[in-house]
């Protein structure tokens, strides 16, 4: 059993494969800063440099997730899930790509199970 850091719900994927077949390729970057609220900021993956510090959660949708290292810390033991809602007051208001589409991407949480983080510790080689 494969146990994913990352994980989106079709209602994100629906909107990152709009995103791509408008902008092409993209990656995801959720910072520990408090500009953006540590919200989940989507980006044309050729006008975003991540920072050399943060860690590659995973991939969804094709995509490199990033995240701040302080966060990866408190969400060690946790399933970071990517979701989308609809979101037409938010039109302007960030720099995330799905905004200007009436979209806003979002991440929940889950803690993992005392079997899955062992076998994420088996995964990981750690």
């Amino acid at each position: 059993m494969m146990i994913h850091r990352l994980s989106a719900t079709s209602e994100a994927l629906k909107v990152i494969e709009m995103l791509k077949n408008e902008y092409g390729e993209l990656v995801f970057n959720q910072s520990g800063g408090c500009c953006d609220g540590t919200a989940p900021m989507c980006y044309e993956k050729k006008d975003f440099h991540v920072p050399s510090r943060n860690v590659k959660l995973g991939t969804v949708g094709g995509c490199d997730f990033f995240i701040d290292p302080d966060q990866f810390e408190y969400f060690r033991y946790s399933q970071i899930i990517l979701d989308a809602k609809e979101e037409k007051s938010a039109f302007g208001n960030s720099f995330s790509l799905e905004i200007d589409e009436g979209y806003q991407f979002i991440t929940r949480s889950r803690i993992f199970s005392d079997e899955e983080n062992r076998l994420l510790k088996e995964q990981e080689g750690n």
